[in-house]
């Protein structure tokens, strides 16, 4: 599976000069939550675009935090 990964670019571990495939903590997280959704029924393309939203969401936090502030939680309205 994890070559599938690969293919899929889910998952880019390093290499050794002789190709052979380096995991690194964050890949192995990374595999771990690959893991937990698809027992949760997600499919591979499902993952990927979750993973993409995750990544959007790490990067607009960044952005709030470097313009100094926090972010707020938006208030249901009610009804």
């Amino acid at each position: 599976m994890l070559r599938i990964y690969e293919t899929r670019g889910l998952l880019m571990p390093a290499r050794t000069p002789g190709g052979t495939r380096r995991y690194s903590e964050r890949d192995l997280e990374r595999i771990g939550r690959i893991t937990m959704y698809l027992d949760a029924g997600l499919n591979l393309a499902g993952i990927e675009r979750v993973l993409v939203l995750e990544a959007e969401t790490d990067d607009l936090r960044d952005q709030v935090r470097d313009l100094g502030g926090r972010p707020r939680r938006r208030r249901r309205s009610p009804g």
